[in-house]
C-alpha cells in the first residue's frame, strides 16, 4: 500500500507543536530530523535532540486528504508555511530488505571483516564477524568503531583478557575473541545493548564462557589486559575512576567516540594513571591510547 508524506521545516521551538498537531490529524508516524546539517555530538541522559532548523516528516495512509491536513496544520498552529509544506507519495517497500541491501561486508586492518549474517564472507579464511544491524550502536560504519577494530586487528591478543565497556552491538568484544583473546567481558548500561551483544555472540558461535555480557557493577571478573571503550567524551571522563580500576598494571586502554577538540581534556583525565600515547584522528574523530602504570 502506498503512503502519503508531509514534510515541513520549522524553527526549534515549533517542532514539538507541529509534531503534536500532525499526530492529532492522524499521522501514523512523525519524525524529527536535522534540517540543515547541524551536528549534535553529545546529549544529556534522557534528552532528545531538536535542531535549530528541524524538518518534521509525517506519514499518512493512502486515503488521507493531504490538502485538508495541510490546511488544518496551518490553521491549528497559526503559522503560514507558504511553500515550505511538501506533499509526497511514498511507495511501500520491504524496509527490512532495503536495510539488508545497504549493509555490505567491510574490511578493517589486515584480517577483520564485518559481514552481514545473510551474506557469504568474501574471504572465508579471514577473521569474519557476523553481525545483524539492530538497536545497538556498532556495525563498523562509524569512524570510531573502525579505529577500534583496526587497533584490535594489529594488537597481539592471544591469552589476553579484553573488556568492551559500552559494548553496544558487541562488535569489539566479538572481534577480540575471534582475534585470539582468552576472555572478553562486554559491559553496557542499555538493556538493548545486552540483548544485541548476546544475540551477536551466539551468531558467531562464541561460548558465554569466553564472552560474558553484563550491566555495569559486576565485579566477579578479572582486570583487563586490554580495555576498549567507544562511547562519548563526557561519559568517558566521568567514568575515569571506574574504567581505570578495570585495567591491570601494564594493561592497554583504548578510548574512542571522541572529537578532536575533546582530546586534550580526555587525555588529561586519564594521564594520572596512564602513560598516554599520541592520538589517532580520522574525520574529526579520535582514538586515544594509554598504558596503565
Amino acid at each position: 500500500m502506498p503512503w502519503q508524506q508531509l514534510r515541513v521545516r520549522v524553527e526549534e521551538a515549533l517542532a514539538p507543536v507541529v509534531e503534536e498537531v500532525l499526530s492529532d490529524l492522524g499521522a501514523v508516524s512523525v519524525t524529527l530530523q536535522d534540517g540543515e546539517d547541524q551536528p549534535v555530538f553529545q546529549l544529556d541522559p534522557g534528552t532528545t535532540p531538536i535542531w535549530h532548523n528541524t524538518e518534521v516528516t509525517a506519514l499518512f495512509d493512502a486515503g488521507a486528504s493531504m490538502a485538508e491536513i495541510a490546511d488544518s496544520l496551518q490553521a491549528r498552529t497559526g503559522l503560514q508555511f507558504e511553500h515550505q509544506i511538501i506533499l509526497e507519495q511514498v511507495e511501500d517497500q520491504d524496509w527490512e530488505r532495503v536495510c539488508m541491501q545497504d549493509f555490505k561486508p567491510m574490511r578493517f586492518g589486515r584480517r577483520v571483516w564485518i559481514c552481514p549474517s545473510w551474506e557469504t564472507p568474501p574471504e572465508p579464511d579471514a577473521v569474519n564477524i557476523l553481525l545483524d544491524p539492530g538497536l545497538a550502536f556498532g556495525t563498523g560504519t562509524h569512524p570510531t568503531t573502525a579505529l577500534c577494530l583496526e587497533w584490535l586487528d594489529a594488537c597481539p591478543l592471544q591469552d589476553k583478557v579484553l573488556i568492551d565497556y559500552g559494548c553496544g552491538s558487541g562488535i569489539l568484544a566479538i572481534a577480540g575473541v575471534l582475534l585470539g583473546a582468552r576472555q572478553a567481558i562486554a559491559i553496557d548500561n542499555d538493556p538493548q545493548a545486552i540483548l544485541a551483544t548476546k544475540s551477536n555472540r551466539d551468531l558467531n558461535a562464541i561460548a558465554p564462557s569466553r564472552l560474558s555480557v553484563h550491566l555495569p557493577g559486576v565485579k566477579d571478573h578479572p582486570q583487563a589486559d586490554v580495555l576498549v571503550a567507544n562511547i562519548l567524551s563526557g561519559p568517558l571522563e566521568e567514568l575515569t575512576p571506574v574504567i581505570t580500576a578495570l585495567v591491570k598494571p601494564g594493561g592497554r586502554l583504548i578510548l574512542s567516540g571522541v572529537l578532536s577538540q575533546q582530546t586534550e581534556s580526555l587525555m588529561a583525565s586519564y594521564s594520572p594513571w596512564f602513560d598516554m600515547l599520541p592520538a589517532v584522528i580520522r574525520d574529526e574523530w579520535v582514538r586515544v591510547e594509554g598504558v596503565r602504570r
